[in-house]
């Protein structure tokens, strides 16, 4: 078994909040661990998670100074499959089953976007193109996808990451966990700025640190923002009082 680390903390997200962005800014500074998202890579399963997988997420995840970190959307089946490696007692809080999973775990932040639509779009948008992800400074890539808009499937994106936060505040209020709250449309504005408040609320110095500068474009072109107004206005055709 390897020395649990010092510090542990969890990224939590849903989709296109920023949180990749967060993630290799973070790594970059070579002090706050590689908050990937360690248990989705090669397609984790926990139905067949072993101990040793555990352990060579937290070896991949921490830093030298014994800083560990993860990045992951609400999965309660990861819960369950934790408590059951490791042997959790069933009254425990889910909380206390990630602390046992990633060691210290004392530090929470949380991604969130405040427009909704718009993340709905920006989700449907890199489904339909492939494209989840641009380096910064790289030549966008040519889509024809102008005409995939599809309601039903923005409109449920809407809905799914609605549930996934209410998810996330239902973990957080179960044990009166106050994470760091990261909202993308800030984040983006501020970007050094952000990942050095971070380093702050975990107790990190950040003297002498380098934040590498973005790694990734945004990704929002003309089309989607075609989508967001349809979207918006179909989403309200019948509505007596529209809200937006």
């Amino acid at each position: 078994m390897m020395t649990a680390p010092a510090l542990s903390y969890t990224i939590w997200f849903s989709q296109r909040t920023g949180s990749t962005l967060l993630n290799t800014a973070l790594a970059s500074t070579g002090v706050a661990g590689d908050p990937s998202e360690w248990l989705h890579f090669e397609h984790r399963d926990p139905a067949t998670f072993r101990m040793e997988d555990l352990e060579q997420i937290r070896e991949h995840g921490t830093t030298p100074n014994g800083v560990f970190g993860i990045k992951i959307q609400f999965e309660q089946r990861w819960v369950d499959a934790f408590r059951t490696l490791l042997h959790v007692p069933n009254h425990a809080a889910r909380a206390e089953v990630w602390s046992t999973a990633f060691p210290n775990c004392s530090k929470h932040i949380y991604m969130t976007r405040r427009n909704k639509v718009r993340l709905a779009v920006s989700w449907w948008r890199a489904i339909v193109s492939g494209e989840w992800h641009r380096t910064f400074g790289e030549t966008p890539q040519e889509h024809d996808i102008a005409d995939q808009y599809n309601f039903d499937a923005i409109n449920h994106l809407l809905l799914e990451s609605t549930m996934c936060e209410a998810a996330l505040e239902d973990f957080f209020s179960e044990t009166k966990i106050i994470p760091l709250t990261i909202v993308y449309e800030d984040f983006i504005e501020d970007y050094e700025g952000t990942v050095l408040k971070v380093l702050e609320y975990l107790g990190i110095p950040a003297d002498g640190v380098t934040v590498a500068p973005p790694a990734l474009d945004k990704l929002a072109d003309e089309v989607a923002e075609e989508w967001v107004q349809r979207y918006r206005e179909e989403r309200q055709k019948d509505w007596e009082i529209k809200r937006w």
